[in-house]
């Protein structure tokens, strides 16, 4: 069994950029994934066959022991990657190649996975694994619960294949052109994390399929500027204020008939809560299944305030409303579609006090799992038993997760230290699943601090050379500061890693979780709901100057920022809002213009543009570009789908309009995740080079 990665590596500073780009932020050799049988004695998983190779491969554990299910490399040479799997990775944010998903039967016998389009199945008896012919390209395979069929994407259409290979038919074909069966809508994927669009009955005998029609929805062009022979790529991108997707389901049997589900078209106007812009019409599908009392499905409203749980009834394709919740803000949902509210509720007399549910992971006979936060910077994993309450199963200061089935548990856990994933069956141990992953060939020294009024928890870093009262450091500030994603975590992370890499440049880095940020507590996720800019950007601030209260050697006359995404946002409105006290910014993949950016992830935070128009003019920064004084770098993927160019464009061109001096950099080919080698790297020096030009440090 290959060991966890224990000792660090004796290679110098120099080499940090390089290997962080190498490794795909260290994510190479990280097992995920998880799979467990009903019975708990077998764990499959994905994972790279080291920190430097990006070819995952299936991999299965039993009897305490791991080794290669199967491996890409012996199933012939590489095709071309379908379309709509290119698509559904950049939404899952898979940077990797290989085997990178998988589906089961129900006793977890039967492997089905796509590779390079062909589709392939296996047998975790050892069995070599082997091709079925399909259609065309397969996308998402299914594997039926008794492992007797196979349901796959191919030309939007659903099929359906016998195991054996034979009997191919389509069950579902696409009406029009923008239609399609079985695949995730940009929206779903990308912000709603609805990964899935079909299910099968429990009995094999048919499938809960999600039929998106597209020609609603605005289409935007994104193309390659460095080809200019190239078409460009048509995107269905459903902006803030205009049409979704049309999104609905059907009940399709394997025979081929086929029962469209009535789905209610609105809320009851007389619980649905009231605001400035209300929309009671159920335009997102949050989630869709199929148990044992047959399919159900999660719909909510476009303002995201209420939303129905509902049971499907499969010959009439009737719905029947089992749960109904609403909220004055949004509505926030666990995996598997189902409400905090109704998961605090369903704990007899609900969690702790204090504790901040974060997943619902699974049952083992009465004992629910589930993780949590007593503490913002950590994530536990918890267990609830009737007549015992509820016990923290993980105790070491870091982020913890889990995989439940049967009575096996794969915990991981995240330390500062280590990275571990350890298999128990009946509560003790069996085994351990290798971490293969390279550590960083620096130490990240994070210091854990409360600041302010807000108890805001920021991690400080300072060069491990540093001596206190020594010299002046001019800081950075490297948050990322928005929704669904903290940096201060008693972990190890990348971004610990590439903040200790700055700080032995001879800064002083700051990483803050301000308001919105999770792991707090519902009063502190909604306090930016009508305001993304105001309180996070105080929050920076305040930090900023309480560790410089605390810490004399922070040089608050020197403060640069930069960030990505939303800490890319961020770090751009620092410098034009408060220039008092931010110096300098590099901006990557910064959502400038929040109108560009998709419904379901914008208006649950502003509203609707055309209703509450003024929430959106303060929180964009196009309009705001005529203050800019300080130096702003721009940084740009050119075929990034999520954080369009459009974008960093628009602001550039406000910023010349306006004579406000900046730097713009394109990174042609790269997407919202830029991960690749040679520019990975080359951008954390050009950041490097950027900001002490510009902090004279």
């Amino acid at each position: 069994m290959p060991a966890d990665r224990t000792a660090d590596q004796p290679h110098t500073t120099e080499d940090f950029p390089l290997q962080f780009a190498r490794t795909r932020r260290f994510s190479l050799g990280v097992p995920k994934a998880f799979t467990v049988s009903p019975d708990g004695e077998r764990v499959l998983f994905l994972r790279t066959a080291g920190g430097r190779s990006a070819l995952g491969s299936l991999w299965l554990f039993e009897n305490g022991e791991e080794r290669v299910l199967v491996d890409p490399l012996a199933l012939g040479e590489p095709g071309e990657v379908p379309q709509a799997e290119l698509i559904r990775r950049e939404r899952a944010r898979e940077t990797g190649g290989g085997i990178v998903s998988y589906a089961t039967d129900a006793a977890v016998r039967t492997v089905v996975f796509a590779l390079h389009g062909a589709l392939w199945l296996a047998g975790t008896d050892g069995s070599a694994p082997r091709p079925l012919r399909t259609a065309g390209p397969a996308v998402d395979p299914r594997l039926s619960p008794d492992g007797t069929l196979v349901s796959y994407v191919t030309g939007r259409a659903l099929h359906v294949v016998r195991a054996d290979g034979t009997g191919d038919r389509r069950l579902l074909a696409p009406e029009g052109p923008q239609v399609s069966y079985g695949l995730t809508d940009h929206v779903s994927a990308e912000s709603i994390g609805r990964a899935r669009s079909s299910w099968w009955a429990p009995d094999s005998s048919a499938l809960l399929v999600v039929r998106v029609d597209e020609s609603p929805v605005r289409r935007w062009y994104l193309g390659d500027p460095s080809d200019p022979a190239k078409e460009p790529r048509v995107l269905p991108y459903p902006a803030a204020g205009t049409a979704n997707a049309e999104v609905s389901l059907v009940v399709v049997g394997v025979d081929g008939e086929r029962v469209p589900v009535r789905l209610p078209e609105a809320a009851e106007a007389a619980s649905h809560p009231a605001g400035a812009w209300t929309d009671p019409a159920f335009e997102y599908l949050v989630e869709g299944g199929w148990d044992a009392t047959g399919p159900y499905a999660t719909v909510q409203t476009r303002d995201q305030r209420t939303a129905y749980r509902l049971a499907v009834d499969p010959a009439s394709g009737g719905t029947e409303v089992l749960e109904r919740h609403h909220d004055d803000h949004w509505l926030e949902f666990t995996p598997g579609g189902m409400p905090l509210s109704r998961f605090r509720d369903a704990l007899g007399d609900g969690p702790p006090a204090g504790l901040d549910v974060r997943a619902i992971l699974g049952s083992s006979g009465d004992t629910v799992y589930f993780t949590a936060s007593d503490e913002p910077t950590e994530t536990h994993v918890w267990a609830y038993a009737p007549g015992s309450g509820c016990t923290r199963v993980t105790e070491e200061p870091g982020v913890h997760t889990a995989t439940v089935g049967g009575d096996a548990l794969v915990l991981e856990s995240r330390t500062l230290d280590a990275h571990t994933v350890t298999v128990l069956r009946g509560g003790k141990p069996t085994g351990r699943i290798g971490v293969l992953s390279e550590r960083p060939v620096l130490t990240p020294r994070p210091l854990f601090l409360s600041l302010g009024e807000r108890e805001l928890r920021t991690a400080l870093y300072l060069p491990s050379w540093h001596r206190e009262g020594a010299a002046r450091l001019p800081v950075v500030i490297h948050s990322y500061g928005g929704p669904g994603l903290q940096t201060v975590v008693r972990a190890g992370a990348w971004f610990h890693a590439v903040n200790q890499w700055f700080a032995e440049q001879g800064f002083a880095v700051l990483s803050v979780d301000g308001r919105g940020t999770p792991g707090r507590g519902e009063a502190w996720r909604v306090s930016i709901h009508g305001d993304q800019l105001t309180p996070v950007l105080e929050d920076q601030v305040d930090a900023l100057r309480a560790a410089a209260e605390r810490f004399s050697d922070l040089d608050t006359d020197r403060v640069g920022i930069r960030g990505w995404s939303f800490g890319g946002y961020l770090a751009a409105a620092a410098v034009l809002h408060r220039p008092d006290v931010f110096h300098a910014a590099v901006a990557g993949a910064a959502p400038t213009d929040l109108t560009l950016y998709d419904t379901h992830w914008k208006e649950r935070y502003l509203g609707h543009p055309d209703v509450q128009p003024e929430n959106y003019e303060r929180c964009s920064l196009v309009a705001h570009a005529h203050k800019l004084t300080r130096p702003l770098m721009l940084v740009q993927g050119m075929a990034d789908d999520n954080v369009v160019p459009a974008h960093t464009l628009r602001f550039s061109q406000a910023l010349l309009a306006a004579g406000k001096p900046h730097t713009v950099l394109p990174l042609v080919g790269e997407s919202h995740m830029v991960t690749r080698e040679g520019v990975a790297d080359t951008l954390l020096w050009l950041n490097l080079e950027f900001l002490k030009k510009s902090l004279n440090a």
